[in-house]
């Protein structure tokens, strides 16, 4: 192959393109908020009287930036607080530079959108992410009153819910299984709560999220269609604080401090729902006796180990339970462990380490003297990652590493009760390991151009413990014959794919205030869920690429305008996409794939393609904030076996989304917020018939799928904050009044076709009443309506 030696020369060029900046010393530092000693991630950092020339700080709040003739004046300013202005003497040059910022009081009047640098939105190579503040997710209205971050991600441009209350994703035409949702580098394979409702991330335990949908980095990878990175609250150096909330269906409270000294510090944060204590207090002894929480942990614990070296050890665990009458319980969890090392290796020169291990388990269990059983799974994913990054001057940048990983997907086992008729089962296990290469180099060309080029590179392979099946015409189908199998031993190799992952993206500046962005990515995802359902299910089947299943390739082109107006108040963007989707799969019609050893023989792979165009208008500072998106979009399959051969819409094709965000703060004491969401509705299959048998009417399903739809979904919530004013006082309160779905819009979440008796939706036909009449009919089933929630927030 020629072209990976061209596409390595290419971005070798961007390194070594001639500038005079190469041979600059640079200066580096930390920028920290004063109180809390966090680090502030966007903060701009310039010489005084160029400040075009400035940098941002990253996620730990480092910077490196160009030096000039000194003794100069550095500023370091971020919005919410006071603008530091410091003398850089020589002498400075040898040490690694600290700022501490602190809040401005004047600007604590105003709400802000995003802690970035105002013209980021024109100015920087980024196309598809977006980077919420947490105190921006604190200000949207919520389901129960229960701030969620999953679920304010689906009010961005190109992005779509999975259904009502659900926090399910659908980026760009992608399935909600083609997102990495990871904590501090680990994966999370189920990142929900109560069949989706609400997501595993406590708001206050969060230092902050980045989403990419498109140009997504070279490092990053995994999943075809987007990446959600989040990371977890780094604690107070000096001081114990507290935070917390108690709200109608569960409470949270998180601590911080220093550990052992104001070298180390730890958060904690714990949540727990109360619906189960409300059912214990009803008078039905059937819901007495029903079981229905959640509860989750988190911490994290960081170390600075010297002037060049932190160390931080998170975890986060969260399970669920729902129990009916003692007779069914149903119940899963996530179990998260990440390690993470940064070294200041000299002032060009950075190392990341990341080691994870994270675990999926559910499990269900039906307590029946005749027929009960338990039936659980476990699967896993081991992980260690190395990055090197290398900063010559402060219009180029080099990143490259490596990312090693072991998935471990433990047999489906439905093991029966003692007494009980059912069989056992057990499938076998299934193994892979993956390594990745990646190397990316950014490269500010001039005032007007910026490019920016990477390679990942995956190595996957299938191994052993396990089994594959050998058919008899070499395609597995319901109807093959197995001639025989293979058995192979631990790690011992079963199946081998490889990918290159190229990405691209450049920028042009057409004026200060307007640029020009586009960017291709291609990405290779070597593990997918198998489902019958749309939004996700915590019992879903993950399956990872092997002898019958290769893994999905995605191809995202993308393209855009970028336009700053009135001195950076608001961004305007427009933003187009095309995707390509090859080895797809999907289940045959009728396929049952819960307990099967053959899961081949159920699945069907084609290809797909998508395309969209996203509009963005935002403000960004002042007393009213917020933006207001638009979203033409379009998914189509085309999977041979399904919908007569033809190609078809997934449920998750919406063509039209709008959003709207507002938030107003009318004082120190008073803000308001609303949003409103309307989304065309979920393409779905209707029956076009029905028959007869054993005396009960059945739907008939015709050949073509999801050829009908939901009707339009839309709904409006709103919710008001009062906050006691700072004086001081070691504790601040506020209450926050919301209300979901505010004029009551009844969105359908299913509907069931069947007869309808007497008039009655709900008739029981054993009931002994006598049935007069009988005809076909639909019942729709929504969920909430005009539903308030009230919730006291602390701090301390």
């Amino acid at each position: 192959m020629r072209v990976i030696p061209f596409y390595f020369s290419f971005l070798l060029s961007l390194i070594h393109l001639p500038t005079i900046a190469q041979r600059q010393i640079n200066i580096s530092g930390e920028v920290l908020e004063f109180q809390s000693e966090a680090p502030l991630p966007g903060a701009n950092v310039y010489w005084e009287g160029s400040p075009q020339q400035g940098v941002v700080t990253d996620l730990d709040g480092l910077f490196t930036l160009a030096a000039q003739e000194l003794p100069a004046k550095l500023v370091i300013s971020f919005i919410g607080y006071e603008t530091s202005i410091r003398t850089i003497y020589a002498k400075d040059m040898e040490k690694s530079l600290r700022f501490y910022l602190r809040p401005d009081e004047f600007s604590l009047e105003e709400i802000v959108i995003s802690g970035r640098s105002p013209d980021q939105n024109v100015k920087s190579l980024e196309m598809g992410k977006s980077s919420i503040p947490i105190e921006t997710i604190r200000n949207i209205p919520a389901l129960f009153g229960e701030v969620d971050l999953l679920r304010s991600l689906q009010l961005l441009p190109g992005v779509q819910t999975a259904g009502e209350g659900t926090t399910g994703l659908f980026v760009r035409g992608g399935s909600a299984d083609q997102n990495l949702v990871q904590i501090d580098g680990a994966p999370v394979y189920n990142p929900s709560h109560f069949f989706g409702f609400f997501s595993v991330f406590n708001p206050d335990a969060l230092q902050g999220v980045e989403f990419f949908k498109g140009n997504i980095p070279a490092n990053l990878g995994g999943r075809i269609s987007s990446v959600i990175d989040v990371s977890l609250k780094e604690g107070n150096y000096q001081k114990i604080k507290g935070e917390g909330g108690i709200g109608t269906i569960s409470s949270r409270l998180t601590l911080e401090g220093p550990l052992f000294s104001d070298r180390s510090s730890f958060t904690i944060s714990g949540r727990r729902t109360y619906a189960d204590v409300f059912l214990r207090l009803s008078n039905d002894e059937n819901l007495r006796n029903n079981s229905l929480y959640f509860y989750d942990l988190s911490g994290k614990f960081t170390f600075k180990l010297g002037e060049k070296d932190k160390l931080s050890v998170s975890g986060y665990y969260g399970s669920d339970f729902l129990g009916l009458s003692r007779q069914f319980g149903f119940g899963w969890d996530n179990w998260v462990n990440a390690l993470n090392w940064t070294r200041t290796i000299n002032k060009k020169t950075y190392f990341d380490l990341n080691a994870y291990y994270t675990r999926y388990r559910y499990a269900v269990n039906f307590a029946d003297p005749d027929i009960g059983f338990v039936w659980d799974n476990t699967l896993s994913e081991t992980g260690v990652r190395g990055q090197w990054s290398y900063i010559p001057d402060d219009q180029s940048s080099i990143n490259w590493g490596f990312h090693s990983q072991l998935y471990q997907f433990a047999p489906i086992a439905l093991n029966p009760a003692p007494g009980s008729n059912i069989e056992p089962i057990a499938t076998n296990p299934r193994n892979g390991l993956q390594h990745n290469l990646f190397f990316s180099a950014l490269r500010e060309i001039n005032d007007r151009w910026s490019v920016e080029g990477g390679l990942r590179w995956g190595l996957y392979n299938q191994i052993g413990r396990g089994k594959v099946f050998v058919y008899e015409d070499e395609i597995p189908s319901p109807t093959s014959i197995v001639t025989d199998s293979l058995s192979f031993n631990s790690f011992e190799n079963i199946q081998f794919y490889q990918g290159l992952e190229p990405r691209l993206a450049i920028r042009y500046l057409i004026k200060d205030n307007l640029s020009f962005k586009a960017s291709y990515n291609r990405t290779f995802q070597y593990v997918q869920v198998a489902s019958n359902s749309s939004a996700g299910l915590p019992i879903d089947r993950w399956i990872p690429a092997g002898t019958f299943i290769p893994p999905i390739r995605g191809d995202q082109y993308s393209m855009g305008l970028f336009k700053n107006l009135k001195d950076n108040i608001w961004e305007l963007s427009l933003e187009g996409y095309y995707k390509d989707f090859r080895n797809l799969i999907d289940l045959r019609q009728g396929a049952s794939i819960l307990f099967t050893d053959n899961v081949e023989t159920e699945i069907l792979s084609g290809d797909g393609y998508a395309y969209g165009l996203e509009f963005l208008l935002r403000k960004n500072v002042g007393k009213t904030t917020g933006w207001l998106s638009y979203t033409y979009s379009r998914v189509w399959w085309k999977i041979d076996g399904i919908s007569g051969n033809n190609k078809f819409n997934p449920r998750f094709d919406r063509p039209h989304d709008v959003t709207l965000v507002l938030n107003h703060e009318f004082s120190k004491r008073w803000s308001a917020n609303m949003t409103f969401v309307y989304t065309t509705g979920q393409a779905v299959t209707f029956p076009i018939g029905s028959y007869e048998m054993d005396n009960q009417r059945l739907p008939l399903y015709g050949e073509q799928r999801n050829a009908d739809r939901f009707p339009d979904y839309h709904r409006m919530d709103a919710s008001v904050t009062y906050k006691n004013v700072d004086r001081g006082r070691k504790w601040r309160g506020s209450w926050n009044f919301s209300i979901y779905n505010l004029y009551g819009r009844k969105n359908p979440f299913s509907y069931q076709f069947t007869d309808i008796i007497n008039d009655q939706i709900n008739f029981d036909p054993n009931s002994g009443q006598e049935i007069v009449s009988r005809r076909p009919g639909v019942v729709m089933t929504y969920l909430f309506t005009f539903l308030p929630a009230l919730t006291y927030n602390f701090e301390f």
